[in-house]
C-alpha cells in the first residue's frame, strides 16, 4: 500500500508542477505581450538602425575612391552595401510598425534584422582590421560584451526583482 501511496503522491507533484510551469508561462507571455515594451522596442530598433547605417556611411567614404582594396577593405565595403538597403527598409517598416502600435512577425523581417545588424558589424570589424588589426580585434571583442552589458541591463530593468518573484517556487506549508 505504501507503493500505492507514493505514487499518487509523486503524481501530485508532478501535476503541480506541470501547472506551475503553465502559470509562469502565462505571465511572461503577458509580460512580453505588453504594447508598451512593443513601442519601446521599436524606438530601440530605429536607434540601432540608424546608427549602424549612419556609421556605415561614414567608415566607407575613404573607399569610394581608392582603385583597389586589400581583403579587408573589400570586406567592409560589401558587408556594408548588404546592410545599408536592410537598415534603411527596417527603419521605415520601424515607422510602419509604430504607427500600428505592434511589431511585424514576418520571417523575412526576422532574417533581414539578422543579416542587416550582422554585416554593419561585420562591415565596420573590417574597417577597423583595415587600419589596423589589434584594432580589429578590440573592437570584435568590446562589441561582443557591449552586446553582453546591453543584455544584461535590460534583463534587470524589465525583470526586476519583483517580476522574478513570481516565477520562484512558492513555499507550501509543511503538513
Amino acid at each position: 500500500m505504501n507503493e500505492d501511496e507514493d505514487f499518487l503522491a509523486e503524481q501530485a507533484e508532478v501535476r503541480a508542477a506541470e501547472a506551475e510551469g503553465e502559470r509562469i508561462r502565462k505571465e511572461f507571455e503577458d509580460a512580453a505581450a505588453d504594447p508598451a515594451a512593443h513601442l519601446e522596442w521599436i524606438r530601440q530598433s530605429n536607434l540601432i538602425y540608424g546608427g549602424l547605417a549612419g556609421a556605415g556611411l561614414v567608415v566607407v567614404q575613404p573607399f569610394l575612391t581608392v582603385d583597389s582594396l586589400n581583403l579587408s577593405a573589400l570586406v567592409c565595403v560589401i558587408a556594408i552595401a548588404i546592410s545599408i538597403p536592410l537598415l534603411a527598409a527596417l527603419l521605415v517598416l520601424n515607422r510602419q510598425e509604430e504607427f500600428r502600435r505592434r511589431a511585424s512577425k514576418s520571417w523575412l523581417v526576422s532574417v533581414a534584422k539578422s543579416l542587416a545588424q550582422g554585416s554593419a558589424f561585420v562591415g565596420i570589424t573590417a574597417a577597423f582590421w583595415h587600419m589596423s588589426t589589434v584594432a580589429g580585434i578590440v573592437f570584435l571583442v568590446v562589441g561582443c560584451f557591449a552586446v553582453g552589458v546591453h543584455s544584461s541591463g535590460y534583463m534587470h530593468l524589465e525583470y526586476d526583482s519583483k517580476f522574478r518573484s513570481r516565477f520562484r517556487p512558492s513555499k507550501t506549508p509543511e503538513a
